[in-house]
């Protein structure tokens, strides 16, 4: 049976919920959710078969997700290069610049020659608040994305996707699949169009909160943050 998906306008009301009645903040959230993508990333690039990660960052919280992954990545033994090319000028995010950069993470600001030395990317530009159009430089990076042979994980939504209608039908985005997605908290909509692995990441909803939004926790194993779950979203046995 597929798991229940969340639609985005129910997406921003559990993420302001988990931070009031929830009492998380949103460096815990992020940082979650950071944690869980650099985990989906381990299982789908060991060590032993490329360490080069590039995440490619917007400027909103799924950028900010990418770039507390990069953090872990790093730890992990992996050589992250981060793109960000709009970052925001919050203090959050400021603050994990500044811990990436004391890392000696590199930035960079040429996506497509980062592209030619990379063995996984990271995409982390546009996350379930993502509509409309999209904007400079983002329509050549993901139209990148779309071109290259470098396996791609999305972070919660391929970037350039409708959260409720999934792949745009033109623009930079159209034929854009990438091989793995991360959902956050519980799947979206979109994942219904979604034909490659796929991944839920959010170990921290409690049982009351999930069933206020009709969602279903999937089991996780051991210390894991993240579990595969079939196409469809149904929990992979």
């Amino acid at each position: 049976m597929a798991l229940r998906t969340l639609s985005a306008k129910n997406a921003a009301a559990l993420d302001q919920e988990l931070m009031s009645a929830g009492a998380f903040s949103i460096d815990q959230l992020m940082e979650l959710a950071g944690l869980s993508v650099s985990q989906a990333v381990f299982k789908l690039q060991p060590l032993n078969k490329g360490k080069r990660i590039l995440v490619a960052c917007g400027p909103g919280n799924n950028g900010g997700d990418g770039l507390v992954a990069a953090r872990h990545l790093h730890h992990y033994g992996y050589q992250p290069t981060v793109y960000c090319p709009k970052q925001s000028k919050n203090e959050l995010y400021q603050r994990l610049r500044k811990q990436l950069e004391d890392l000696k993470v590199p930035f960079t600001s040429d996506f497509r020659t980062a592209l030619q030395s990379t063995d996984h990317i990271v995409d982390a530009i546009f996350g379930f608040s993502f509509s409309g159009e999209v904007r400079e430089p983002f329509p050549g990076v993901i139209e990148a994305l779309r071109e290259t042979k470098v396996p791609v994980l999305a972070v919660d939504a391929p970037s350039s996707w409708n959260i409720e209608e999934g792949p745009p039908k033109d623009g930079p985005g159209k034929g854009f699949m990438p091989e793995a997605l991360i959902s956050l908290t519980a799947p979206k909509p979109l994942v219904k169009w979604f034909e490659g692995r796929h991944f839920v990441g959010g170990r921290f909803l409690s049982k009351e909160m999930a069933e206020k939004y009709g969602l279903d926790v999937p089991k996780y194993e051991g210390l894991d943050q993240v579990v595969e779950v079939g196409v469809e979203g149904a929990e992979k046995l």
